[in-house]
């Protein structure tokens, strides 16, 4: 499967250039699919969450540029990318995901920031959770955040959180989002804190 062999290669070139990742509490992954959530902290951090979570095997949200080339559209298609409109996400943006959930196949990951660079949540993740009836696990990245610096060697983690269910009857309001979003926030930070009680993220594009 074309998948597990890009996976096994960048896994040794990553072994090569890094060392072997740190994860932690793999265990809390449940079984069925799920929505990977994460604070978006390096471009490389989509692939190492798909990596620390084999073998289950996870879509992407890709932005709709990217499928203009052949090949690399190609190339994505194969690893389960669909494609988005960032500017007007459109009911596609949500219900794709869902389809592709209730399969129970694939899960999917989801940076609620949108980018690497905004700490602003989106309710989408909460949205795409509760239309397909799979929990949230939070996860967090703590290690280098350019490809040069994975040469320093400097140690990769990734931390798995406790699964968030967003109950099928809760209605999506101002309030109940924003308990979810602290709920999420919360999750984070424990899990950053598990893995250094002294870790502060410094967005590297902006010194």
């Amino acid at each position: 499967m074309f998948y597990t062999f890009i996976k096994h290669l960048i896994s040794g070139i990553l072994f090569l250039i890094n060392g072997k990742p740190d994860v932690h509490n793999q265990q809390r992954l449940p079984a069925g699919s799920y929505v990977l959530v994460a604070p978006h902290r390096t471009w490389l951090d989509p692939v190492l969450y798909a990596l620390a979570a084999y073998p289950k095997r996870f879509s992407f949200m890709a932005k709709k540029e990217l499928f203009k080339n052949r090949f690399f559209k190609w190339l994505i298609t194969k690893l389960n990318a669909f494609p988005v409109d960032r500017e007007n996400p459109g009911p596609s943006a949500i219900k794709t995901p869902v389809k592709i959930l209730k399969q129970g196949e694939l899960s999917t990951i989801i940076f609620p920031s949108g980018t690497r660079h905004s700490q602003e949540l989106k309710n989408g993740a909460f949205v795409i959770a509760k239309l397909a009836n799979v929990p949230i696990i939070p996860a967090v990245y703590q290690g280098p955040l350019s490809f040069k610096a994975l040469f320093s060697r400097k140690k990769i983690h990734i931390n798995f959180g406790e699964p968030i269910k967003v109950d099928r009857k809760l209605k999506l309001n101002d309030q109940n989002l924003a308990d979810l979003e602290q709920t999420l926030n919360a999750a984070f930070s424990n899990l950053d804190n598990e893995i250094n009680p002294e870790f502060k993220y410094i967005d590297v594009s902006k010194k």
